[in-house]
C-alpha cells in the first residue's frame, strides 16, 4: 500500500494533561506517517509549561499555544492538528481564527459550548469522581482515580498509572490550572461558524467523561465526517491507539484523492 501524503502534524493534549501521556500513540503515528514532522504542544500550566499560568478562555490558550508552534517553525505550511478533549476546543478556534494555517483537524472526544448541554459536555454520573479525584493532593491516588475515568484499558491500568503518576511528579499540574482550564472548556460556546480546514471527528460509546453525543451534535450541524470506537474510554489514542491511527491514515488518504 502506498504511504498517504505526510503533512505537519501538531498533537493537543486535553484536561491537565500533558505531551508524554500520547505514550504509544506517537510513535504508531509516526510509523504510519515516517516523513511527517510531529510537535507535540503543551497546553499552558501542564507539561513543559507547567510553571505557567493558564488562561482561563480557549482563546487565551491558543494564543500561547499558537505562539509555541510559530516559534518551533511548525506552521511553515498547512498542519493537521489531532487534539483531544478540551484540545479540542483549542484546535477549533485555531481553525476559525487562523485557517490558513491549517490544513484538517481531528478532534477526538470533544464538545462545544452551544450545541450540548454541560450535563453531558462532562456526564453528570461522574462528577462526584471527577472532582474527588482531581481534588486528592496524593498524586499517587489521584492519577488512578482519573486513569479510571478517562480509560476502559483495565489490562492497562497499573503501568499505564505508574507512568501518569511519574510524569505528574515530574511536572505536577496545579489545582489553579485545572480550575483555569476547566473554565475555559465551560465557557466555550464557538458560535455557528464552520471551520474552512476539514474536519475529522472521533468518539467512543465507553466514553465515561464525555457524553459520545457530544460529537455527533458537532457532526450532525456541520456536516463533517465521524467515526465510533466501540469499547475505548474518553482516551482514544490510551485505549486504542492502532484504531486512532488506522481512522488518521484513511482519512488522509481520502482527502489526497
Amino acid at each position: 500500500m502506498p504511504e498517504p501524503t505526510a503533512p505537519p502534524f501538531i498533537l493537543l493534549r486535553g484536561l491537565t494533561r500533558e505531551s508524554a501521556h500520547w505514550g504509544d500513540f506517537v510513535p504508531q503515528l509516526q510509523a504510519a506517517f515516517p516523513n511527517a514532522r510531529l510537535t507535540l504542544l503543551d497546553l499552558p500550566g501542564a507539561g513543559l509549561l507547567f510553571r505557567e499560568t493558564s488562561p482561563a478562555s480557549i482563546r487565551g490558550i491558543l494564543e500561547k499555544v499558537r505562539m509555541q508552534a510559530l516559534e518551533q517553525n511548525s506552521l511553515n505550511e498547512p498542519a493537521v492538528l489531532i487534539a483531544v478533549s478540551l484540545g479540542g476546543m483549542v484546535a477549533w478556534e485555531w481553525m476559525l481564527t487562523h485557517p490558513q494555517e491549517i490544513g484538517g483537524g481531528i478532534l477526538i472526544s470533544t464538545s462545544l459550548g452551544g450545541l450540548s448541554p454541560f450535563y453531558r459536555r462532562l456526564r453528570w454520573q461522574n462528577y462526584g469522581r471527577l472532582f474527588a479525584a482531581a481534588g486528592n493532593r496524593d498524586v499517587e491516588k489521584r492519577e488512578p482515580a482519573l486513569l479510571e475515568l478517562l480509560s476502559n484499558r483495565e489490562d492497562r491500568y497499573p503501568q499505564t498509572a505508574a507512568d501518569w503518576i511519574a510524569i505528574q511528579k515530574a511536572r505536577p499540574v496545579g489545582a489553579g490550572t485545572a480550575f483555569r482550564q476547566l473554565m475555559a472548556a465551560a465557557t466555550y460556546c464557538p458560535g455557528d461558524i464552520k471551520p474552512k480546514p476539514p474536519i475529522l471527528l472521533l468518539n467512543s460509546r465507553g466514553d465515561r467523561l464525555v457524553d459520545p453525543q457530544c460529537s455527533e451534535a458537532i457532526a450532525r450541524k456541520w456536516q463533517l465526517e465521524f467515526h465510533t470506537h466501540p469499547w475505548g474510554g474518553h482516551d482514544l489514542t490510551v485505549d486504542d491507539s492502532g484504531w486512532v491511527v488506522a481512522e488518521i491514515r484513511a482519512w488522509i488518504k481520502n482527502a489526497a484523492r
